[in-house]
Order: C-alpha cells, then structure tokens, then sequence
C-alpha cells in the first residue's frame, strides 16, 4: 500500500509538471527533433520499470509542448537509465528533463548557472571510448561519470550532451522532483 502512495504521488507530481509545461510556449522552441521527456522515480527505484515518464514523450502542437501519451512507469528508457546511474552518485536526485542544446544556449546556460550557484557540466561525445561506444545501452555509466568529472567531480544539475555521431545534442536538468526540473527549465526557455 506504501509504494502504490508513492506511485501516485510520483505521477500525481509529473502531471502537475506537464500541465506547467503545456503552459509555456517558450518551452516549445527549445523542444528538440527527438522530443523531451521528463522522468521522476520512486525513492528506491532500481530500474526503468521504477520510473515514470511520459509515454511518447512531449512534443508540440501550433509551437505548444503538448503529451504525446499519459505518465507511466516504464515508459521511458534513455532519460530513466541516466537518473538511475545518476542516483548511484547521489539517490536525492529523483527528476530529470531534456530539452535542444546549441552553443549558444550553452554558452548562456554557462552564465546562467554561475550566476545562480547551480553546478553545469557536458558531455563529449568524440571522448566516449570505442568499447564502450560498441555495446548496446553501454555507455550511460561512462557519460554520467563524464558530466560529473567535467564539473569538477561534482554532479552538475545541468548538463548538456554532444557530439555524438547520428544524435541530436541535448540539455538536461536533474533535480528533487519533476514539477522542480520543469520549473527550471521554463525558466530557462523564458529567459533564453
């Protein structure tokens, strides 16, 4: 009865989050051609089917972000494979988001974050070793581990992720709570 409390409460939070995003047409502009999704966790969450995210994930509609599908457990791989591995460092981080990354918005994130203490770190992909590269899903505790040590050993609560051969560059925010990664991120696509 506990962890189905919980399950709500998780959903319940990610809703909440969705309906802010649906909110922001600024968000929309920073929508990127592979989508967004957000992902929040259950407290000991051990793998994908522990967290939930938006089946389909968010896309847009005249310019709007708009939920391609309900929230679900299970329902995202690749952004709930790195909360995982990103919990490993540190289980109070329960929530992330993604969103488009381009060297201009990188360049004022990096202002951005200095300017409000928050930690900001990226990902390399030409770095990313050719064994790790090869193996199917194989390269998350390598790219975790990467934005952790660009940021100078601490977990960076924005990160962005590129230069990777055939994948769109990214941005991702990591946080408490899906409604806290939302609430940064459309302050983030507001003030862009």
């Amino acid at each position: 009865m506990k962890k189905m409390k919980e399950k709500e409460q998780v959903l319940g939070n990610l809703c909440l989050a969705v309906e802010m995003l649906k909110k922001s047409k600024s968000f929309g502009k920073i929508i990127p051609e592979v989508r967004t999704n957000i992902v929040y966790c259950l407290k000991n969450a051990k793998d994908v089917r522990d967290v939930a995210g938006i089946n389909g994930r968010l896309t847009k509609i005249e310019g709007s972000p708009f939920p391609s599908g309900y929230p679900g457990f299970g329902a995202s791989d690749h952004l709930a494979r790195k909360i995982l591995e990103i919990r490993k460092y540190n289980p109070e981080y329960r929530a992330a988001i993604n969103f488009v990354y381009t060297k201009k918005l990188g360049k004022w994130l990096k202002k951005y974050c200095r300017k409000n203490g928050i930690i900001y770190g990226g990902i390399d992909r030409t770095k990313e070793p050719k064994r790790v590269a090869k193996v199917e899903k194989g390269s998350m505790p390598w790219k975790v581990a990467e934005a952790i040590k660009s940021a100078g050993g601490k977990i960076p609560e924005i990160f962005y992720e590129a230069n990777a051969p055939g994948k769109e560059d990214l941005t991702v925010i990591i946080g408490r709570s899906a409604v806290e990664v939302t609430k940064r991120a459309v302050e983030i696509a507001k003030n862009f």
